[in-house]
């Protein structure tokens, strides 16, 4: 497969759905922008020996464009959204709703019914396959990967794949629901005629197995990459420097979070009633925590924070990976109480840091800690997670050790190099 050109193809109807949120500009994303799914994967395919071309739609775009991705120098090539989907946009302004009424407003009559329609279509009328197919031919791809296989485009992809004999592969990234009742059916289909699926999740690979009925042949586990440059474990030195530039006393014990503000989704509303036990638990000792990223539930957040003097909120998405590491740097322990994930990163980044963990029983968490790097609790139980959190914070040598453990196994499963050996063989096996 070596030098093999590679289609990644965002899930996101739009763009700038995903961008928006983030407060990224497009000139940021395709400047600066590094890391998750999208460009982990992008380096891992590189370091692979493989070309990959990122694939997105937007409404921006008044024609096909594309850029050059200034970290790797991968190709970005942004389609322009169909006039089908624009004209639906305009009548479901939010079609990722899960509700008519979040999506398209409290209508009446005749409108209410073909609103609902327009939004259960709207998934499937985003990917516009002429041009796809277009640019596909003229990039040169030979394989498709999809970003995730519980959304329409991922269905699109499998009918042009069928269409255009290229193979279609994806990932899941913790889509386990369904936005469409057209998906239901489709689904199915789709899963089967595909080339393969890439899983980190057990959990995952086990409901492919039994919901969808998908050989366990099909699925590789594969984890998400990261890149160990970017992250590595603190010196005493440098924690010492990040609790300064964070204004934290060297003596406090500090917990950290980071990622995108969602507050049922990302358990937030855990953390925060856990580290008030945590607190009321120790009256006394200098406990603080970090927060770190923004996203459309800050103003819930902020509210339930209340202005708490300990805990350190920085409310915007920061793309800067060295300001991300330094809050990391700063930290004991971290702090992961997610409801829902597909295969997260941040506690990946985390441990890359050296930091050990303390995470919700999210799909995907018991995967990442497999050898007892961390501690896994109920999803939703604040008072094991503030038991678990206050143990590590209590025993700093119980911390390090589990820090350090957490270091030599990102090491081993989730660098660029090897994540891309895995893609590489697996893309490399045909249709299956």
């Amino acid at each position: 497969m070596t030098g093999s050109t590679v289609a990644i193809v965002d899930w996101s109807h739009l763009l700038e759905d995903f961008l928006d949120n983030l407060g990224v500009t497009f000139e940021a994303f395709r400047g600066e922008m590094t890391g998750g799914w999208m460009f982990g994967y992008v380096e891992a395919l590189l370091s692979a020996g493989c070309r990959p071309v990122l694939f997105c739609v937007s409404a921006r775009v008044p024609r096909v464009s594309r850029f050059e991705h200034a970290p790797t120098g991968a190709t970005i090539c942004v389609l322009p959204a169909p006039a089908s989907y624009l004209r639906a946009r305009r009548r479901i302004p939010n079609p990722y709703a899960a509700s008519l009424a979040e999506a398209a407003g409290d209508l009446r009559g005749p409108g209410r019914l073909r609103a609902a329609f327009l939004k259960e279509l709207s998934p499937y009328l985003a990917t516009p396959l002429r041009a796809l197919a277009r640019e596909l031919r003229r990039e040169g791809c030979g394989v498709v990967l999809c970003q995730d296989y519980e959304h329409a485009r991922f269905d699109a992809c499998v009918l042009l794949g069928r269409l255009t004999r290229l193979q279609v592969y994806a990932t899941f990234q913790g889509g386990n629901w369904q936005l469409s009742r057209f998906e239901h059916p489709l689904r199915p289909l789709s899963l089967r005629a595909c080339s393969g699926l890439i899983v980190g999740s057990g959990v995952e690979a086990n409901r492919l197995r039994q919901r969808y009925g998908v050989p366990a042949g099909k699925i590789a586990r594969i984890f998400n990459p990261i890149d160990l440059r970017i992250w590595p474990p603190a010196t005493p030195a440098e924690r010492d420097l990040a609790r300064q530039a964070l204004g934290i006393p060297r003596e406090a014990r500090v917990a950290a979070w980071h990622g995108r503000v969602d507050l049922h989704r990302k358990g937030l509303d855990v953390l925060v009633a856990a580290w008030r036990e945590v607190r009321r638990a120790r009256p006394g000792r200098d406990l603080r925590l970090l927060l770190l990223g923004t996203g459309r539930d800050a103003g819930a957040l902020r509210s339930l924070l209340g202005g708490d003097p300990e805990i350190h909120w920085r409310d915007e998405y920061v793309n800067d990976r060295e300001a991300i590491r330094r809050h990391l740097l700063a930290a004991d322990v971290y702090a992961f109480p997610s409801r829902n994930e597909g295969f997260p990163v941040g506690p990946v980044e985390a441990m890359a840091c050296g930091l050990p963990v303390v995470a919700a029983d999210a799909p995907g968490v018991r995967d990442i800690l497999e050898d007892a790097v961390g501690t896994v609790v109920s999803v939703g139980d604040a008072g094991a997670f503030a038991r678990e959190l206050g143990r590590l914070l209590d025993d700093p040598d119980l911390s390090a050790g589990l820090g350090a453990r957490s270091r030599r196994r990102v090491e081993e499963r989730f660098s660029h190099e090897s994540v891309g050996r895995e893609l590489k063989t697996f893309l490399t096996g045909g249709p299956r």
